[in-house]
């Protein structure tokens, strides 16, 4: 028998525990070689407490591991006073999900949710009670209504929520909700069961991420080397090159900010990068390459504007809880500490989507011809002239490859046009009546104006794909965020500046859409 120094408790498939389970907090262990050697010998104790790794014959299917885990809901009399479930339950549920294949959780989750969730007989009999006690006293419709609420909750919410009292657990239930997310997104299955799932996670996770229950971290070249390693790794806007490179961005005149959580130690949950300038960037090859020496020391006086310039979320299973905004909001306090000047903050934002967009629209100007077109017959010639061939087909080819940008005389010619559709981009195309690009609509939910667009902003590879190498600046007007945030969630109206609003209307001149 394996003498383990560790408090926890496992229940796994015999078949998959050699290669699975964890030894990283493993004291008083030889080695993988020491498991290894020991490959029929099915229990394992932890300080002195016997657990088994469940025999192969014994979890048969999914159906007996939910029956095993899944506690029945209890009634609501005794709904304070049931013993919780041993942990063993939880950790079992969380080692078989992990041993299934990526194709099968799928149907696991269908039967968590649709054989595990709310009894809908009650839920109809609770209301026909609530109903009967709309003729008696309040203490009488409070009650029933409190019951009908009660008998609202799936059973596999109370397994969930003592998932996240194991270790690692709330990190299991952020992954799971991640799952949960893609197969949605991928239609493996469009179950109602599913996004109810969704929903009730969503729920939960945004209850215990909340604002308040959040820690706020600066990240330097001190922290810990592991952090500094995850916040490259989930670096999503701007990748980092090498250690040198975080190493600068931690460093002299630059910010780097984290949301943790206590239940997720070590594993930051959104990633504010900040470039202290003299003034707002309209380049970000001036911020991502650009550095001081790594010894400067930084000069206050130069210190006039905060420009965000990469924000990640490094949690997909936390999708649709607040985390961004807040952080952003936090910082700006912290620099405001820092730096008491300081009045000038603003992003330095790309546009992913916009060639995507711009490339369905050349296709339908090709398919439909010249009685539905986005240049005006001047920019029509000069196009054509520059290249030699017809201007739609020849802008579709030429934004496809990005090889526009090697001749000066179309990037010229070219400039006004992509500039005024950009703007019209970020400015008219809507998604249920908000901005349809999904950056755009993160600033002005959080209360940004729409300050500035950029040309030749980032010339990267991937900035010229992802939106011609234009950039905007997303201002934050502190006086006026509050209410900006309000108007733009209530009415959907965009603030923006007169540039952004001049390109729009030179958009709606030019063109026929």
């Amino acid at each position: 028998m394996l003498l383990l120094g560790f408090v926890r408790t496992v229940c796994y498939n015999a078949r998959n525990w050699r290669k699975r389970v964890s030894v990283t907090c493993i004291n008083n262990f030889r080695g993988w070689e020491c498991l290894q050697q020991a490959p029929n010998y099915p229990y394992l104790y932890f300080r002195k407490q016997r657990l088994c790794f469940s025999s192969t014959s014994s979890v048969k299917n999914m159906e007996e591991i939910l029956t095993r885990t899944v506690d029945s809901l209890p009634t609501y009399e005794t709904r304070d006073k049931s013993p919780p479930p041993p942990e063993s339950s939880s950790l079992e549920f969380i080692h078989f999900y992990r041993s299934l294949d990526k194709s099968q959780r799928p149907e696991f989750l269908f039967k968590l949710s649709s054989d595990f969730g709310v009894d809908h007989k009650c839920v109809a009999e609770l209301c026909a009670n609530v109903m009967d006690s709309q003729k008696r006293d309040i203490s009488t419709v409070l009650q029933a209504e409190d019951r009908l609420r009660y008998c609202l909750t799936p059973r596999y919410k109370v397994l969930l929520n003592h998932i996240s009292r194991v270790e690692g657990g709330v990190k299991f239930l952020v992954d799971l909700k991640a799952d949960v997310i893609e197969i949605l997104a991928s239609k493996t299955s469009d179950s109602p069961h599913i996004r109810d799932l969704n929903g009730t996670l969503k729920s939960m996770l945004s209850e215990w991420f909340s604002v308040g229950l959040l820690s706020l971290e600066r990240v330097t070249w001190k922290s810990p080397c592991e952090l500094l390693q995850k916040i490259s790794q989930y670096e999503a806007v701007h990748p980092v090159r090498n250690w040198t490179d975080i190493k600068r961005r931690v460093g002299p005149y630059r910010r780097c900010y984290v949301f943790t959580h206590g239940a997720m130690p070590g594993e930051p949950l959104v990633v504010l990068h900040v470039a202290l300038k003299e003034e707002i960037s309209d380049n970000i090859q001036t911020i991502v390459r650009g550095f001081s020496p790594l010894d400067a020391v930084e000069d206050i006086n130069k210190v006039n504007a905060a420009v965000f310039y990469s924000i990640s979320s490094t949690q997909p299973g936390l999708q649709g809880v607040e985390l961004g905004n807040y952080l952003i909001k936090r910082v700006v306090r912290e620099l405001q500490g820092e730096f008491p000047h300081l009045n000038q903050f603003s992003s330095l934002s790309p546009i992913p989507g916009f060639t995507n967009w711009l490339l369905g629209l050349l296709n339908e100007q090709r398919k439909e011809g010249p009685s539905n077109r986005i240049l005006s017959d001047m920019e029509f010639r000069d196009i054509e002239e520059i290249t030699g061939g017809q201007a739609y087909e020849t802008m579709r080819k030429l934004l496809s490859t990005n090889e526009w940008v090697s001749s000066g005389h179309l990037v010229k010619a070219l400039e006004p046009v992509l500039m005024r559709l950009c703007a019209w981009y970020l400015y008219g195309e809507k998604h249920r009546g908000y901005a349809l690009n999904p950056v755009a609509n993160f600033h002005l939910q959080n209360g940004a104006t729409m300050w500035r667009l950029n040309w030749q902003a980032d010339t990267s590879p991937r900035g010229l794909s992802a939106s011609c190498g234009m950039m905007v600046n997303y201002r934050y007007f502190l006086q006026d965020t509050s209410a900006n945030s309000g108007r733009y969630l209530k009415t959907k109206d965009i603030e923006a500046s007169d540039q952004i609003r001049n390109l729009v209307l030179q958009f709606q001149k030019a063109s026929k859409l």
